[in-house]
């Protein structure tokens, strides 16, 4: 994947509040979330946040309910003005532009996938695909054509002719990302877009972004409450809690190394054989290997590996990609992989100071 920044979140504070600039003041003077609210009023939304997102990747912003990653995402595209900080994307400062580049970017580089759908019920399936292109001024033959193949892309063609209540919440939803892929923008913002969802519609709204994505490489930012979701979707995972980051970085890094006793509660009670794949565990060894049980490949989960081996402790295997070996996975490293992990020693005292 590409490594070039697309968008650089940098000291980004927002405070909530009649007196924002003097509550940041307290803030960085070592006032905490509760001390804030309990003495000046003032709720504390984002604090010292810096994460850079990577073109072509899907960045997940994840934690609980109030941790801030809503808050997060609308600084993105500038729906919520920030305290302090800055935002960059592709190169520019978002927070420097007037009314009319602004609207500019809205509309050109970034889409946005809502939770609740946000179709206008009186258009067609049709005319909500082709929204962004016609608010743009390209002519209706043109949207048209284009919103026709991305609605047969998520699944919805012959579906143009529809309104939104007579479809399914699945179906709606396919319509915000054909609308999202049909504005022909780089950047794609879904803020909890299948949290909606029931639990077996929301797996094929997964498979169906990561095989999008596959294909468009966008520079996606993904709301989620849901680790499960995360760990599925993720390049570049983002941990908040109380409007901080507690930790970010590779997924499979994170569930096998959390830096912070809430991330180990977070990961508790994950199932590791499904989520943790062979390229985290193996053995980096480019010589070919003799004498082995067989041969996995770097992205096959350990729960496949375990019904390959039967379970049998004593087996090791060879990875290969493309014809050829990058390391060497020994079932004994796969089974104390799967045992959860406590907090590292430097990420507690990191915490503690």
């Amino acid at each position: 994947m590409s490594q070039e920044t697309s968008i650089s979140i940098r000291n980004l504070y927002k405070i909530f509040g009649p007196d924002p600039q003097d509550a940041l003041a307290r803030v960085r003077g070592g006032m905490g979330k509760t001390q804030l609210l309990d003495e000046h009023r003032h709720v504390l939304g984002l604090q010292d946040i810096n994460v850079e997102m990577q073109s072509g990747e899907i960045t997940v912003i994840m934690g609980l309910s109030g941790s801030g990653k809503s808050t997060l995402i609308r600084h993105v595209n500038r729906l919520i003005e920030p305290t302090a900080g800055e935002i960059i994307v592709d190169g520019e400062d978002v927070l420097a532009y007037g009314e009319d580049r602004l609207r500019q970017m809205r509309r050109k580089q970034m889409s946005m996938v809502f939770q609740h759908f946000a179709l206008l019920p009186h258009r067609s399936v049709l005319d909500n695909a082709g929204m962004a292109q016609a608010v743009q001024g390209v002519k209706r033959e043109t949207y048209e054509r284009d919103a026709d193949r991305w609605l047969d892309r998520v699944g919805l063609g012959g579906q143009g002719h529809q309104y939104p209540h007579q479809l399914s919440g699945g179906m709606q939803q396919r319509v915000g990302i054909a609308r999202a892929l049909t504005s022909n923008a780089p950047i794609m913002l879904m803020d909890e877009a299948f949290s909606a969802l029931d639990p077996l519609i929301r797996t094929d709204m997964q498979n169906l972004l990561l095989e999008l994505q596959q294909e468009l490489h966008k520079t996606i930012v993904f709301i989620s409450h849901d680790l499960d979701e995360a760990l599925k979707l993720a390049d570049h995972l983002v941990i908040l809690k109380d409007g901080a980051v507690v930790q970010q970085g590779e997924p499979q890094e994170i569930l096998l190394h959390p830096n912070d006793p809430y991330i180990v509660d977070f990961i508790s009670d994950i199932n590791r054989a499904r989520v943790l794949r062979v390229r985290s565990v193996m053995t980096a060894q480019t010589t070919l290997a003799a004498d082995l049980a067989g041969d996995v490949g770097p992205n096959d989960t350990l729960e496949s590996v375990l019904s390959v081996s039967g379970g049998d402790p004593t087996k090791s295997y060879r990875v290969m990609a493309d014809g050829a070996q990058l390391g060497v996975l020994d079932m004994q490293h796969l089974m104390r992989a799967l045992v959860p992990t406590g907090a590292s020693d430097d990420g507690i005292r990191s915490k503690a100071s």
